[in-house]
């Protein structure tokens, strides 16, 4: 996850292009900028490569092949069984996200089980194994164990992405406060090119909404992220909007409309969710409601039982109307994880639920619904804002 990756790569191709797997590699860490053409040359030429050379990077080569073209849950499938032949291999770790990707509950656990069984193997001085690990117990909720696993992770090994990342969620679920932002800091600060680095800003900035430094959080979101990044800016905004205070730069309400216009714009559950989140920062009430009537409509289950409540929810704040939109949430329950991410980006649909719940007249619901956190983390000015007057 360091800086130094794409260089490293490009090199290792450059001196050895015969290489399938370091062509396999670099494919996995550029395929977002690759056309589909360009995409499937790079990776036959790649698996043709790594059969010659043996059936291990043959089968490496294959799962980025499935990764790539998004095709989770046969990933998942050929790493299980690529891990029965090849017990605890790291370098296929990188594709261990295809098992929450998929969506299906039931292979998030499957995924959770395989890193368990792979890190007993590889035994704790895998840093590696050791990081993802921590990243399952975070995402488990099983946060002091999450949090020693990724402390004794970057003991290991000071560079690890996914421990650091790992800790961020841990740190996420305490209310660590300016204590996990000046770590955080202090990690990017020793490679600024890291491929995290606007992601882990993002982790900063929920502290610094946590602990309620709302200038400190739109200075992460305009400074750190990209254009491209409206997912998370869309959910630091959508934060800020929901406790009264003034967001970062805004996404451009066109450029989410092309975004959703896109062939791939509502491929993924979360990923138009995100979109709606940036809409709804910009109040664009009718084209929320759009949204909502289209994923309605969608055969999906997830999008028509899960997505178009929600994104009909956002069209109901942004239209004032609070008492509505705390109902359609509300008859979600817990049904709403299937929006897909993980736990830190799911609980904005909490916060939402909040917001309108005390905006309606029930503040007593919205402070039950929000006690466990109050309870149970350091910093919380964010929640208690949530629960103020609006």
């Amino acid at each position: 996850m360091s800086g130094k990756t794409l260089p490293l790569l490009r090199r290792w191709v450059a001196e050895e292009p015969g290489c399938g797997l370091a062509r396999g590699l670099l494919t996995l860490a550029t395929s977002e900028r690759m056309s589909d053409t360009v995409l499937k040359q790079q990776l036959l030429t790649a698996h043709r490569d790594a059969q010659a050379t043996g059936e291990r990077e043959a089968s490496l080569v294959y799962g980025i092949f499935l990764h790539t073209h998004r095709q989770y849950r046969l990933t998942a499938d050929h790493l299980v069984a690529h891990f029965e032949r090849w017990p605890a291999d790291e370098i296929a770790t990188l594709m261990l996200d295809a098992f929450p990707a998929d969506g299906d509950a039931a292979y998030r656990t499957c995924g959770d089980a395989l890193v368990e069984q792979q890190a007993t193997l590889a035994g704790p001085d895998s840093w590696a194994w050791t990081s993802c690990l921590a990243a399952v117990r975070a995402e488990q909720g099983r946060v002091r164990e999450a949090h020693r696993l990724a402390e004794h992770a970057l003991s290991l090994n000071a560079r690890s992405g996914v421990a650091v990342h790992a800790l961020a969620h841990a740190e996420h679920e305490l209310g660590a406060g300016p204590a996990s932002t000046r770590i955080l800091d202090e990690w990017m600060a020793q490679d600024p090119q890291a491929v995290q680095l606007g992601h882990l800003n993002w982790h900063a900035a929920l502290q610094s909404i946590a602990c309620g430094d709302f200038a400190d959080a739109r200075h992460r979101a305009d400074t750190a992220l990209r254009h491209e990044d409206v997912g998370m800016r869309a959910a630091t905004n959508w934060r800020l909007t929901l406790v009264g205070q003034e967001p970062a730069g805004r996404s451009d309400p066109d450029h989410i409309r092309e975004l959703l216009a896109a062939p791939g714009g509502m491929a993924e559950v979360f990923h138009t969710f995100n979109l709606a989140l940036a809409l709804a920062v910009e109040a664009a009430t009718e084209d929320l409601e759009q949204l909502a009537a289209r994923a309605a409509a969608d055969p999906r289950p997830d999008y028509r039982e899960i997505l178009a409540p929600v994104v009909q929810a956002l069209a109901h704040i942004t239209k004032g109307n609070p008492r509505a939109a705390a109902d359609t949430l509300a008859a979600l329950g817990e049904k709403a994880e299937r929006i897909g991410g993980v736990r830190v980006e799911r609980e904005i649909i909490q916060d939402t639920l909040a917001r309108a719940l005390n905006d309606s007249g029930n503040p007593a619901r919205a402070a039950d619904l929000l006690h466990y956190r109050i309870t149970s983390r350091h910093h919380h000015s964010y929640e208690d804002l949530l629960l103020a007057p609006h």
